[in-house]
């Protein structure tokens, strides 16, 4: 029987059957909603069953609530009744679980009498990624079945767990054998059968009583992930909650679960992260380019360079068991570079990420080779070398010969114009960029650089292969820095004027990791070396970090950049440093001044909203949102804050532009609003609109 459109009801002896088929992931829609509390009441009504099995089609069990409903009118049942309805049911309900649980859906199994999961599936409570806490007692029922140190890891963390270990926990009570519908039957015939009790996990009480005068282990659990969790308002908030299971009744746990929740909802950081959450899904989808479009075969792949870059590069593809062929001019250089990809396989296999087994598997998809016709074969060529447009060329100017037709030639480069590097060939529509961000094997983003001539195909291939690799591919138009570091240049470009001005490179950090940064911008240049694109034979003292890089302080490395670092490479604010910005402050006739930590931000933080606006007004980002993704993925931008755009739209447009007229009075040309901001106050309108 057809409940409505999206929930069916059958009837197999004493067992109905109530299963929901709402495409793609059974997202818990008012429809949804209303279906399954109408089976469940025809089930009531029905002398003939005696137990309920709520199950799903597709490819998952109800994977969360329907997020497009947030903020809108609620429509009944609502998700927390629906609950009501399940839990007081005077039938046993069995929760079939298959792909995953999430979310609602989990909440909703954990009403449940009864959970039987195929082995692949997971659970999980995912919500705190939203900036939001489990809202339908996933706070009060989670301590109660699986107890309060699980709990609290699941929640904070919104990890996902295995049927297996969900079964070890107790979440799951069974775990199907074959077809997941027929054993789910065969298990509710059991509870009949065996007359097994209506278990509420509301009414559980074993687990909370473990955890009973221990308020350890809330204090141990907030010290161990104070790093993790700082900033972030949503994990403290789930913490609070998991701890009104041990101090309130249940009833009174799910009144402060719901405070919290509705605190949460319309809270900035909820909504940011929600904008990130979109944001992601969006930079996916291409603009301009035919959804037929075909997608081209990539079987190897060749990467020039086995510096740090290619062989993070390198790895990538080897991870999901493409083979690669490593090139390097120099055999000593290839091996080194080959020797250093084994040994972070090792040492992820030491801390037990992946089987001994793999490294072995993993290296053996690597070739290395000190001549460029080995990459004759290959379907896409990755030339990772020197920052250098001469060298670049010269590179494209030989793939040019070697590459097979049809081959993709990228280029890695982070600032330099793809269009010269292509016009090396005679084939610029096969050039592309892939711009990933150091360390290549671990960092998600990967800017996908689209130059005047890319064809289309190639650009729609580039994007499914950063998929393929576990990257966030943003597509991104080809200029000085792309998106992501001509934003940065505009930091740079503030950050060294502030301590020249008379700012401490330590004040323009504390400020940056008070907004939220994981650390300030100038422990970032010496964590990444202060050499790194520093020319020794052209270096001429022309600002602070070439003096430095003079002096032989190039960063951690050294001991000493901005910072001095002893052994346990713990910094301290450095005197020598501060004397070298002092004296070349001197010489550039700067008098230096007191600098607030009002101004550190305001410069910094609107100098960058003003170049992503410029990059949007350019077209060299196709989306606000698109820039967001980029700087939250692969520049620690707090994702709790959605992107320098998300953030000037939340500040106001308005508000951005009176800023940037003051600043412009004040330090020049650098904070003249982009037309674009200009334009879009006169509309009334934000970045989101553009």
């Amino acid at each position: 029987m057809k409940v409505n459109d999206v929930v069916t009801y059958e009837v197999e002896g004493p067992i109905a059957v109530i299963t929901a088929h709402s495409p793609p992931v059974n997202a818990l829609s008012s429809a949804v909603r209303q279906g399954i509390a109408g089976a469940v009441q025809t089930a009531l009504g029905d002398g003939s069953v005696g137990a309920m099995v709520l199950i799903c089609e597709g490819r998952t069990f109800f994977a969360g609530a329907d997020i497009t409903e947030f903020g809108k009118p609620p429509v009944e049942p609502t998700l927390r009744n629906l609950q009501l309805i399940v839990e007081n049911a005077t039938k046993p309900v069995i929760a079939a679980i298959h792909g995953t649980a999430l979310g609602g859906g989990l909440e909703l199994a954990l009403v449940a009498h009864y959970r039987i999961a195929v082995p692949s599936a997971k659970c999980g409570l995912p919500e705190v990624n939203l900036g939001l806490l489990p809202g339908a007692g996933g706070t009060q029922r989670l301590p109660r079945i699986v107890g309060i140190e699980k709990a609290l890891d699941l929640t904070t963390s919104g990890a996902p767990v295995g049927a297996r270990a969900a079964k070890e926990m107790g979440l799951v009570d069974e775990l199907a054998q074959g077809d997941l519908r027929a054993d789910a039957i065969a298990f509710a015939r059991r509870v009949l059968e065996e007359k097994r009790p209506l278990l509420k996990v509301r009414d559980r009480t074993e687990k909370l009583d473990e955890a009973r005068g221990k308020p350890e282990i809330f204090a141990d659990f907030r010290k161990a992930n104070a790093r993790k969790f700082r900033g972030f308002k949503a994990p403290e908030h789930i913490i609070r909650c998991v701890e009104a299971t041990l101090e309130k009744s249940f009833d009174e746990g799910m009144v402060y679960e719901r405070e919290l929740f509705n605190e949460l909802q319309s809270d900035s950081q909820s909504a940011a992260q929600r904008h990130v959450f979109f944001a992601e899904r969006q930079a996916a989808k291409i603009d301009g380019i035919p959804a037929d479009t075909p997608v081209l075969p990539i079987a190897k792949v060749g990467v020039i360079g086995a510096g740090t870059m290619g062989g993070g590069i390198a790895m990538n593809f080897a991870n999901v068991g493409i083979p690669v062929t490593i090139v390097e001019a120099k055999q000593e250089a290839l091996d080194r570079g080959i020797g250093i990809i084994r040994s972070n396989y090792e040492a992820t296999a030491k801390k037990g990420r992946m089987k001994a087994k793999d490294v072995d598997t993993r290296m053996g998809l690597l070739t290395g080779s000190v001549a460029m016709e080995d990459l004759a074969d290959c379907d896409l060529i990755i030339e990772a070398v020197f920052e250098n447009l001469d060298v670049k060329r010269e590179v494209f100017g030989k793939l040019d010969a070697i590459a097979k037709p049809g081959a993709i030639l990228a280029t890695n480069t982070s600032y330099l114009d793809i269009d010269d590097i292509a016009g090396a060939t005679k084939r610029p529509e096969s050039v592309c960029g892939l711009h990933f961000f150091s360390p290549a094997n671990v960092m998600k983003l990967l800017e996908v650089v689209r130059t005047k001539d890319t064809k289309p195909d190639i650009v729609v291939t580039a994007m499914k292969l950063a998929k393929t690799i576990g990257k966030i591919g943003v597509l991104v138009g080809n200029g000085f820095g792309f998106v992501g570091n001509r934003i940065l240049a505009a930091r740079n470009a503030q950050a060294d004027r502030l301590v020249l001005e008379g700012a401490t490179p330590w004040a323009v950090d504390r400020v940056l990791y008070d907004f939220g940064f994981a650390m300030g911008h100038f422990q970032m240049r010496d964590l990444v070396g202060l050499d790194v694109g520093w020319n020794r034979d052209a270096t001429s003292s022309a600002n602070v970090r070439e003096i430095l890089n003079e002096m032989g302080r190039h960063g951690q490395k050294t001991k000493g950049g901005y910072y001095d670092y002893d052994d346990n490479r713990k910094q301290t604010p450095s005197p020598i440093a501060m004397q070298v910005i002092e004296e070349f402050a001197a010489k550039q006739g700067i008098e230096r001044r007191e600098v607030s930590d009002a101004e550190i931000h305001d410069r910094i933080l609107f100098a960058m909203v003003n170049e992503g606006a410029r990059i949007l007004d350019e077209g060299i980002a196709a989306r606000a949102s698109d820039i967001d993704i980029v700087w939250v993925t692969g520049y620690g931008w707090p994702k709790y804050r959605g992107g320098p755009m998300f953030w000037a739209d939340l500040q106001g447009l308005p508000t951005v532009l009176e800023k940037l007229k003051t600043l412009e009075a004040t330090h020049g040309e650098a904070f003249t609003p982009s037309p674009l901001i200009e334009r879009l106050v006169a509309q009334g309108k934000g970045f989101r609109d553009a």
